[in-house]
């Protein structure tokens, strides 16, 4: 019978597929049995799907990599290690490292350094304070000697170590009440709903009063009704410093407590004092950190001033830099040297902790990240 030009053969319609068709298409048509297998049907959509994901993910690596590599300076850190490495950046971070650190080492090594006793007046004949007769600096004596002929070198390493004892002995005095009432505070007002904030407002007024008398003031009184000793100042000056970490660490709370994982946290039936203490503190300390630092210099210069007042340690035998610049006043116009060594001192070292308290500051605060 002869063929007509219209006329197709079956078997090469199975075997040319359609340029229109799919591969799942192609797949359905060559069954043997001439219907459809789920089976294969499935793999091919599955073949088909994954290299479609494949060509969107190598689109976006490469438009990643035509954008170029991000470098925010964080890669992808804590805010802790991102602030530490823009202070190692910072000149002024450095300058109060570097000084912090001198300080420290001379004060837990200050018995090594000094090459004389504190106390010993071995070159007493020497001195002579009635007729205006002193001893400057020499090879011997370094800064010279004291009115009753003691190395002054020595009396300044060893009064390093007292100077830094009360510093920070007040400083975690004051840390530790402070944080302790601010937290509570912060805690009631954000959490404790209505008895809360009757406990944060109670709180809160003890502080308020504690504010009204100026910081050195309420040392001294503090100082006046215990009485004069090392411990007092340590005392003193602790707990003159409460109030500023109080409301310091409940405004952060309270400013913490509005934030969305806080709300999701109670949203999903989370403890009130969970809430509080594993997630509103940590992030609440870090301004309280800095601030410490800050109240260390803060705490140095108080330290000082009571013991210029007479109201520091009274053992001779642990010379303190309040104590010596004291003593020197009777002798500011025939030796001034021995008010400026220890008044150098001072000056220095709460520069030293004010710089790094800054640049710390500056480094956690999001507002003035360059």
């Amino acid at each position: 019978m002869p063929t007509t030009p219209n006329a197709q053969n079956p078997s090469d319609d199975a075997d040319t597929p359609d340029p229109g068709t799919t591969e799942a298409d192609t797949t359905e048509t060559t069954n043997p049995t001439g219907t459809t297998d789920p089976t294969e049907t499935a793999k091919a959509g599955t073949k088909t799907g994954t290299s479609l994901l494949t060509r969107k993910a190598d689109r976006i690596d490469r438009l990643a990599e035509l954008m170029g590599p991000r470098d925010d300076g964080s890669g992808g850190a804590g805010i802790w290690r991102t602030a530490f490495r823009r202070l190692r950046r910072s000149p002024m971070a450095i300058s109060g490292a570097v000084i912090v650190a001198v300080f420290i080492l001379i004060a837990l090594f200050s018995p090594l350094i000094a090459p004389y006793s504190a106390t010993a007046q071995t070159w007493g004949s020497e001195v002579f304070p009635n007729q205006n007769i002193f001893v400057g600096p020499r090879a011997e004596n370094w800064l010279g000697l004291d009115n009753l002929g003691r190395d002054q070198f020595s009396r300044m390493v060893i009064g390093a170590r007292q100077t830094l004892l009360v510093g920070v002995v007040a400083t975690l005095v004051g840390f530790g009440v402070g944080a302790l009432l601010g937290g509570t505070a912060g805690a009631a007002a954000t959490l404790g709903g209505r008895w809360g904030r009757t406990l944060d407002n109670a709180i809160m007024r003890v502080i308020d009063m504690m504010l009204a008398l100026p910081t050195l003031l309420l040392a001294v009184t503090v100082a006046a009704l215990i009485g004069a000793s090392l411990t007092t100042v340590m005392l003193a000056v602790g707990i003159a410093q409460v109030p500023i970490f109080a409301r310091l660490l409940r405004g952060a709370m309270i400013a913490q407590g509005n934030r969305d994982y806080v709300l999701a946290a109670r949203a999903l039936g989370v403890r009130k004092h969970k809430i509080a203490l594993s997630h509103i503190l940590p992030n609440s300390l870090g301004p309280v950190i800095v601030q410490s630092t800050l109240t260390l210099a803060t705490a140095i210069i108080d330290a000082a001033a009571l013991s210029y007042l007479g109201l520091g340690n009274p053992d001779p035998s642990y010379p303190e830099w309040g104590t010596m610049l004291a003593d020197a006043q009777r002798f500011l116009s025939s030796a001034p040297q021995l008010a400026v060594y220890p008044a150098l001192g001072i000056i220095i070292t709460a520069l030293g902790f004010t710089l790094l308290g800054e640049a710390m500051r500056e480094a956690l605060d999001p507002k003035l990240r360059k």
